[in-house]
């Protein structure tokens, strides 16, 4: 499924909203990262919440046929990362989420919109759709 990564981005988002993760965020990084397409990147109150948000995002992945193929940092709670190969999902507590920082350390990817799909405009004015 490589050439619909950014519809499965838009799938991990709604089932972070569904769990009402805050702040959520999805980066087109194609080009600019060999790590995968795009990352999306949400946060939770508690570390029961943040593996409630990343329980949803695997579980609907799964009955969509995309599964995980690799999950850390559940345990612990303060920062999940969900691997579906060419989209990778980040579930922050808000204090790991202000340390490292994600959406400045990748600032040149471009931000998709979650309720359309489309690619924002970046802070200069250019477009980044691609």
């Amino acid at each position: 499924m490589p050439g619909d990564w950014r519809k499965v981005a838009l799938e991990c988002a709604g089932a972070a909203d569904d769990k009402k993760a805050a702040d959520i965020v999805v980066l087109d990084i194609r080009g600019i990262s060999t790590v995968a397409d795009y990352f999306v990147i949400c946060e939770g109150t508690s570390d029961r919440h943040i593996k409630a948000i990343a329980g949803e995002i695997k579980s609907r992945l799964k009955r969509a046929d995309h599964p995980c193929i690799h999950i850390d940092g559940y345990g612990e709670g303060r920062w999940v990362i969900l691997d579906f190969a060419g989209v990778m999902a980040h579930v922050f507590s808000r204090e790991q989420r202000d340390y490292y920082r994600l959406e400045a350390l990748w600032g040149d990817a471009g931000r998709v919109d979650i309720e359309t799909g489309d690619t924002k405009e970046d802070l200069d004015g250019r477009t980044t759709e691609r």
